[in-house]
């Protein structure tokens, strides 16, 4: 199902939103780059410590998407099978059968990712890239739509195994989960207290607002909406500052402007234009570069962030006249 206009999509997705925001206190901007994501057809990474309701984010949204939900727990001692599924002998049918692993479903909650040693983590990036699993030779593909939304741990923690750069390129975002407001905490808490029965925040009570065929039509309206060639050349000219920046020692490969253009126009979608700006391409600069470039080594000695490294970059690079 396609939506006709990009004012009807932009009304679907705020009744999106705001059935999110019965679970979800605060972390609005959290919540719309993960929908941006959701258009763009993007996987997201979602970095921060724990408790500060990574998870409950990814479980609220399943509750409002009307198809499958799996979830993976990372440890040490997952094996890619466990991820992709395998293939058994039925003694009984005396032939082989095949046991599709979690990754057949639409949302995929892959939790504390860092926490599973490389050789697990590429079981999952490689079915994100490929959108199918081979098992016994034999291709398998995912449900469509598919969406992996991992969580991780800050990799100075311990127990956790950082991403590979080629690894991390794979996901469209990479968000950061801060901590709440004092006055979101205080609601967090009481709201909380009125469930004397439970420490989390609940979902069951969220009504499914777009099924999966719905999100299929949004992301191909996305994909329509007009991009001008000065905003494509704004995009481009981002992403080589990357790799030339002072306080920079490896900028973002050409994968980046894609990024910023398949997320800009889900934005622009969200705001019910057919057209992208400018503005889209720089509010999602952060969260689509952020993980796709590395400090050097003197800046982070001195505490510095990805963020303010491309903030400044922000400041410094023209963007196109609207």
């Amino acid at each position: 199902m396609t939506m006709e206009t990009p004012q009807h999509a932009a009304e679907r997705i705020d009744a999106l939103r705001r059935e999110l925001a019965r679970a979800i206190i605060g972390q609005q901007e959290i919540i719309d780059q993960v929908l941006i994501a959701l258009l763009a057809g993007g996987h997201v990474l979602i970095e921060g410590v724990p408790g500060l309701g990574k998870t409950l984010l990814v479980r609220a949204l399943a509750r409002t998407l009307s198809g499958r939900f799996g979830r993976i727990q990372f440890t040490p001692d997952l094996m890619p099978t466990d991820v992709t599924g395998h293939v058994l002998y039925d003694m009984k049918e005396g032939r082989f059968t095949i046991r599709r692993g979690p990754v057949f479903t639409n949302l995929l909650l892959a939790d504390e990712i860092n926490r599973a040693p490389a050789k697990t983590q590429s079981a999952l990036l490689e079915v994100m890239q490929e959108q199918q699993v081979t098992l016994e030779g034999k291709p398998l593909e995912v449900p469509q739509p598919f969406m992996v939304l991992a969580t991780q741990n800050p990799i100075e923690q311990e127990g956790t195994y950082p991403l590979p750069e080629a690894q991390l390129d794979r996901f469209l975002l990479k968000l950061l989960i801060d901590y709440p407001s004092e006055d979101e905490e205080r609601e967090m808490i009481a709201r909380i207290s009125r469930n004397l029965s439970s420490e989390r925040l609940d979902v069951d009570e969220l009504e499914p607002v777009l099924e999966p065929d719905a999100v299929l039509g949004l992301r191909r309206l996305a994909a329509g909406l007009e991009v001008d060639s000065a905003v494509n050349d704004y995009a481009v000219r981002l992403v080589r500052a990357t790799r030339d920046w002072p306080g920079i020692a490896i900028g973002s490969g050409p994968r980046g402007a894609l990024a910023l253009v398949r997320a800009g126009r889900a934005r622009a979608l969200m705001e019910g234009r057919s057209f992208v700006t400018p503005d889209d391409i720089k509010s999602v600069a952060l969260p689509a570069l952020r993980h796709r470039i590395r400090l050097t080594p003197e800046m982070e000695i001195e505490g510095q962030t990805a963020d303010a490294a491309l903030n400044d970059l922000l400041e410094r690079v023209e963007a196109p006249r609207q």
